[in-house]
């Protein structure tokens, strides 16, 4: 509780280190944050040629079927592979001031987030344009499965940005995790393609249920089974408390690491 009161007054630093990492993505470039929009516009522009004229997949609109998956994934990996960083990143501020350390991770993420909701204007606009449509109804769930899915990477991130300090391997072995679980996320492929032998490794996966429920909700127009979520909320609390408690104990001597 402490804590959480702690962090509850330093709440103006939270959005300020927000604000700074959005601001700073783009700063000196010609457009700045318009490429916010322009990424992923022009990832899915690479997508839509390589998969309806070179890559031909069965799937019905499949640049939008791997768009819809694919938006929620970056943000997932970029908390957990850049975020792992982040308090390294900011070793100049921790031996300046004192500030609760926890501060860092949860901003960064926290811009993460921010950038995937500014992404979803783009899917918006490309789920209507493409005659796909919307189904309102399905979009008041949505707010539910970015709720599950950030408390995941946050967790996951105030572990691994504590952890680094001391192990900066831990960093570059994320990255080769992330590439390895990504494949094992059912974005670029259905799910019903998985050998019944691998099924529960699969089940085991909490971004499984979270991808498909961004996809019933944005490419089938269905109102997904929130139930299928409970594995990764109940994941992403034990993390976020767990990698509470570490980063805690492991804050003490940031300090001297850094």
């Amino acid at each position: 509780m402490n804590t959480i009161k702690e962090l509850y007054a330093y709440r103006q630093m939270i959005f300020s280190l927000v604000r700074k990492d959005l601001r700073g993505r783009y700063k000196g470039s010609v457009l700045g944050f318009l490429w916010t929009f322009i990424n992923p516009l022009l990832q899915l522009i690479v997508y839509t040629v390589v998969f309806s004229f070179i890559l031909r997949t069965d799937i019905d609109r499949y640049y939008l079927y791997l768009f819809v998956g694919l938006i929620p994934w970056i943000f997932f990996s970029s908390s957990i592979t850049v975020g792992a960083a982040s308090v390294v990143a900011q070793k100049d501020l921790i031996k300046k001031i004192y500030f609760p350390r926890m501060v860092i991770p949860i901003s960064y993420v926290t811009s993460c987030f921010v950038n995937m909701l500014l992404c979803f204007i783009v899917i918006f606009g490309v789920v209507i344009i493409s005659g796909t449509g919307l189904s309102f109804t399905a979009l008041l769930t949505l707010p539910v499965i970015m709720i599950v899915e950030y408390i995941l990477a946050l967790g996951m991130a105030m572990l691994t940005s504590a952890v680094t300090v001391y192990f900066r391997d831990l960093e570059h072995i994320l990255g080769i995790i992330s590439m390895a679980w990504m494949y094992m996320t059912p974005i670029m492929y259905d799910k019903s393609i998985v050998p019944e032998s691998l099924m529960p490794v699969f089940n085991l996966n909490p971004m499984t249920p979270v991808i498909e429920c961004y996809r019933s909700v944005l490419y089938y127009k269905q109102i997904p089974d929130l139930t299928t979520l409970v594995w990764a909320a109940g994941l992403g609390v034990f993390f976020l408390f767990f990698g509470g408690i570490v980063f805690n104990k492991l804050q003490r001597h940031f300090a001297e690491e850094l």
